[in-house]
């Protein structure tokens, strides 16, 4: 688990052929303190297995999977990367609980400054977009940030002068990607509710009383979903 907060930028050192799996090379230095073999670093947010390391470097194998679903597969050698080593038991909890298990990706659309922030709107699917609330958490290429506005599919955040200089998200501009991952307390709340974009029931969603009081066919009869029934289901 990790919290989002960016230890360190590294250089991608040796990537795979584009859009093949492998093995990553990642220069670094700080987020190599007391870690071994088979530890994880979330890189862009991303949860990457330690397979080998060295002085200034470790490698980690990278899946078809990983490539598809994330922004990885666009980098190159030179490409600098956030990193963040797993949260130690003793350690503080800085930003929200992130797993590095990403949702998908988004696009800078645009950036403005404002005083002393910059002001990045990112443009993502649905599916995303559903689970992201103003003053909410989202995790950005790794990054634990706060959600200051949404509007349909996008949102956008707040860059204090510390975090630019700190992480690679400032580096990028409007229609450069970035990983995206929703608020794990969110995707539980959504499950259990048993409803997906626009409220409607989720396929595989569990048998909860909510769920079943929100079933109703198309005959325009009330579902039952008052208040009183909230009160005796414990909500």
């Amino acid at each position: 688990m990790f919290t989002g907060i960016v230890e360190e930028v590294g250089a991608v050192r040796c990537m795979p052929p584009r859009g093949q799996a492998g093995k990553i090379v990642i220069a670094c230095r700080t987020v190599l303190e007391g870690t071994r073999i088979g530890d994880s670093i979330a890189t862009n947010g991303v949860c990457l297995t330690v397979t080998a390391m060295g002085a200034d470097e470790f490698s980690a194998d990278v899946m078809p999977q990983t490539l598809s679903a994330s922004n990885l597969g666009e980098l190159a050698p030179g490409s600098p990367v956030d990193l963040e080593r797993a949260m130690s038991a003793n350690g503080r909890f800085g930003g929200h609980i992130v797993s590095g298990h990403i949702d998908g990706v988004g696009a800078i659309v645009q950036r403005r400054a404002e005083e002393n922030a910059v002001r990045v709107r990112i443009r993502t699917e649905s599916r995303i977009a559903a689970l992201v609330v103003p003053q909410g958490s989202i995790a950005i290429d790794g990054i634990s940030l706060t959600v200051a506005s949404v509007q349909g599919n996008e949102f956008e955040v707040s860059i204090i002068p510390h975090t630019g200089a700190q992480t690679v998200l400032l580096g990028k501009r409007p229609g450069d990607t970035v990983n995206l991952e929703n608020d794990m307390l969110g995707k539980y709340v959504q499950k259990l509710l048993g409803v997906t974009v626009g409220g409607t029931p989720a396929a595989d969603a569990p048998a909860t009383p909510l769920a079943s009081a929100q079933a109703d066919d198309s005959s325009g009869r009330p579902s039952g979903l008052t208040m009183e029934f909230l009160a005796r289901n414990g909500f």
